[in-house]
């Protein structure tokens, strides 16, 4: 039996994971690949999501259109202040193993802004929209991904934005039900 404490052995798999995935993603396929997801994953996705959902997205378009940018504004508000709060390193800051395979945005690790806003803009979408599925269900795993491949996250800092991305959806569905 494993004595060693729950929360080591937690960070030292998630250590691992991401040295792992870090390495992968070193050949130039795979970095420059999920570098361009990465890339579109800073925004530029989401205002055309909700650029095409106000014009095409029918009557209800451009009210889901208004709640996917609350919901953006919030995740911002919200992940910002995460990072703030607990300064968790990077894993290329931590580990002089693992690269940075691009330049990130900001210091820190803690929770992942890319996927937290992946995951809320996906789920809030897809409440309306389900047909957008084959679409964005496959473009948010790969945000998702790419950031513990390109060494910019943890694992864990992309799972828990998962859960925080797919709580604040939650939320904005439940307080501002639409008719689509």
């Amino acid at each position: 039996m494993n004595r060693t404490p729950l929360r080591p052995r937690l960070a030292q798999g998630d250590a691992s994971i991401c040295l792992r995935w870090n390495r992968w993603g070193r050949r130039d396929a795979v970095r420059h690949s999920f570098a361009l997801v990465s890339r579109l994953g800073d925004g530029a996705i989401w205002y055309v999501l909700m650029l095409g959902i106000a014009l095409l997205g029918g009557h209800a378009g451009p009210a889901v259109a208004a709640q996917l940018a609350a919901t953006g504004l919030a995740a911002l508000l919200l992940y910002a202040g995460l990072k703030r709060w607990t300064r968790r390193p990077r894993p290329f800051a931590a580990d002089r193993r693992i690269r940075a395979l691009v330049r990130p945005l900001d210091e820190y690790s803690f929770p992942s802004g890319h996927t937290l806003h992946a995951v809320a803009f996906s789920a809030v979408a897809l409440s309306h929209y389900p047909a957008l599925a084959w679409l964005l269900l496959p473009f948010t795993a790969a945000v998702a991904v790419s950031r513990v491949v390109l060494g910019l996250h943890y694992p864990s800092d992309v799972l828990a934005a998962s859960a925080i991305g797919g709580a604040l959806a939650g939320l904005s569905v439940w307080l501002w039900p639409l008719a689509s």
